[in-house]
């Protein structure tokens, strides 16, 4: 029996996230049909997390157990003819025994990308937030230094989460442009339900001035969802890697 850690990319787009569910095709579903397709195995593959419905990733990894006797470094090749082709396999590694993607992380790194313009694109709207009106990047950068360090973000997670604890660290919090697009840059142990995209809302209206850079250690320490900002759209948020 192999233990296999495999790096998945995928736009998130046409998927309910990545753990499988009764209400739509999810990313984990499409997997396991694919490990099932070229190897025989009903294969049960773990995720690193949990992505919501529309999030996309560039490094999400996932582990699974198998008595194939593909060669590991075969299976992005074996997996990439199953999957659909807003799936894809980039590599594969064999782990020890008692590895598993998601207790076995240290951190996770995600980019949530901002479209600043009076006018939508069609070509980046899949992956970006239209947001218009003149964003005071500067101002948002301010806003970024006080997420970072050990926090309860229990103000910053949407309704329906179950952990133990809601204690988070921000390891860095960045803020730039690459691309036409502002990129709000983020890598932490761990993340509440949709708080990425909550941290994205709140920067973003202390761009447009609505909230005062300032004000954002007394929003984390009220510890009240109601102050901080909108939760930003699902399709401008991308787990770009995770650390283990």
């Amino acid at each position: 029996m192999k233990n296999i850690k495999i790096v998945l990319k995928f736009a998130g787009t046409n998927y309910h996230g990545w753990q499988i569910q009764k209400n739509g095709i999810t990313v984990q579903e499409c997997l396991n049909n694919a490990l099932f397709s070229v190897t025989g195995e009903k294969i049960n593959t773990v995720g690193c997390g949990r992505t919501d419905a529309g999030v996309h990733a560039s490094g999400f990894v996932a582990s699974f157990k198998t008595e194939s006797s593909i060669p590991v470094e075969k299976f992005p090749y074996a997996i990439n003819t199953a999957l659909p082709e807003d799936i894809v396999c980039i590599n594969a590694v064999r782990e020890r025994d008692d590895f598993e993607a998601s207790r076995n992380s240290l951190k996770k790194r995600y980019v949530y990308r901002i479209l600043n313009s009076d006018f939508p694109d069609p070509f980046l709207d899949p992956y970006s937030y239209h947001v218009k009106g003149k964003l005071d990047i500067e101002a948002m950068r301010a806003g970024a230094d006080h997420f970072c360090g050990m926090h309860d973000f229990i103000g910053f997670a949407s309704s329906g989460f179950s952990v133990k604890t809601t204690d988070r660290c921000i390891y860095s919090l960045k803020i730039y442009e690459k691309n036409g697009l502002i990129c709000i840059d983020v890598t932490g142990n761990g993340f509440l339900y949709n708080m990425v995209r909550i941290i994205a809302g709140t920067l973003i209206s202390v761009g447009k001035h609505a909230v005062l850079p300032e004000m954002i250690p007394e929003i984390i320490n009220s510890r009240d969802r109601s102050r901080a900002g909108i939760t930003a759209p699902a399709k401008g948020l991308c787990l770009m890697e995770v650390c283990y």
